[in-house]
């Protein structure tokens, strides 16, 4: 059965960095697109950043741009993202997915908090 397993979640003070990792095993990776979603309490959950299996694609939302950096290891089965001049804004359960375009199969981690405070 295929899982993702999160790591890296932490609390930062605001302008820090801190990278998530996203380990796969089960399913094969590479065939997979990745992506990064977040959510507060009390809302939705909401797409973050996202990667092409070929990787020379990439999209996020407005509020990330310039600051977020999704990255995969396809050899290590491993997503990451990168996050740098973190806000408070920030703060979140953050997910990682994979998901198969042709068969509709999806995975998803189990979360790891980030909380940006001083």
């Amino acid at each position: 059965q295929g899982q993702l397993v999160q790591s890296g979640g932490a609390l930062v003070q605001p302008g820090g960095s801190l990278r998530l990792s996203c380990l796969a095993s089960g399913f094969t990776f590479s065939s997979y697109v990745v992506s990064w979603h977040r959510q507060v309490p009390g809302k939705e959950r909401e797409f973050v950043i996202g990667m092409a299996i070929s990787e020379s694609q990439m999209s996020y939302t407005d509020s990330v741009s310039g600051r977020f950096t999704i990255s995969r290891d396809n050899a290590k089965t491993t997503a990451y993202l990168d996050m740098r001049n973190l806000e408070p804004e920030d703060t979140a359960v953050y997910y990682c997915e994979a998901r198969h375009l042709s068969t509709g199969a999806r995975y998803w981690g189990q979360g790891t908090q980030v909380t940006v405070s001083s």
